[in-house]
């Protein structure tokens, strides 16, 4: 009679771990049906004058998502970014369209997010070359990937077809200029996404 109660409960606690396994899996797929599931955003932008990071952390903040800086390894210095001398690190680096400064630190957890923003200055009417570095260096296939960019006189529309042309196999989305852009015409564009 002993081993039978052993073989029962046995059976029993089966019986009970394969429930819980369909329970959760159903529960699981209605969450996916629903929409309930968690969808991650993160932010990751470029600023090399602090204008960028501005909109930046309004867009994680209007978005709910993370933020991430792409930092050089060699920190920008104002002679760097003097886009009037010919000789200057940025003017070297936009003339030559396979440079890919070095970035310091990397996104942690990637995997985790569904949505990937990215921002940056415009340079020369299109995107830093820091940026290439930064979608080198990570894996965005599968991921919705949406630029954002401020500038002092140009619009998105070369560096984002230049980004896709560079990218053809990542899922953009059309991006926009961000310059002095409002929290409601923020959260305006963000749930029109």
């Amino acid at each position: 009679m002993n081993s039978i109660n052993r073989k029962m409960k046995r059976i029993s606690l089966v019986v009970c771990a394969l429930a819980a396994i369909f329970f959760t899996a159903c529960a699981q797929q209605k969450q996916k049906e629903s929409g309930e599931m968690k969808k991650k955003t993160l932010v990751a932008y470029f600023s090399a004058s602090g204008v960028t990071r501005n909109a930046a952390k309004l867009l994680a903040e209007v978005s709910g998502a993370d933020l991430y800086e792409i930092q050089p390894e060699v920190p920008y210095s104002d002679a760097d970014l003097d886009w009037r001398d010919k000789q200057s690190r940025s003017s070297v680096e936009m003339k030559d369209l396979s440079s890919r400064p070095a970035i310091k630190g990397k996104v942690e957890n990637l995997a985790d997010y569904d949505t990937v923003f990215i921002g940056y200055p415009i340079w020369w009417y299109t995107a830093p070359t820091i940026i290439n570095t930064f979608i080198e260096a990570n894996d965005l296939k599968g991921k919705t990937v949406i630029p954002f960019c401020t500038s002092g006189g140009s619009s998105i529309k070369k560096s984002a077809e230049d980004l896709k042309k560079a990218y053809p196999e990542l899922n953009w989305k059309e991006g926009r200029l961000l310059n002095n852009v409002s929290k409601d015409e923020m959260e305006t564009w963000v749930k029109g996404l």
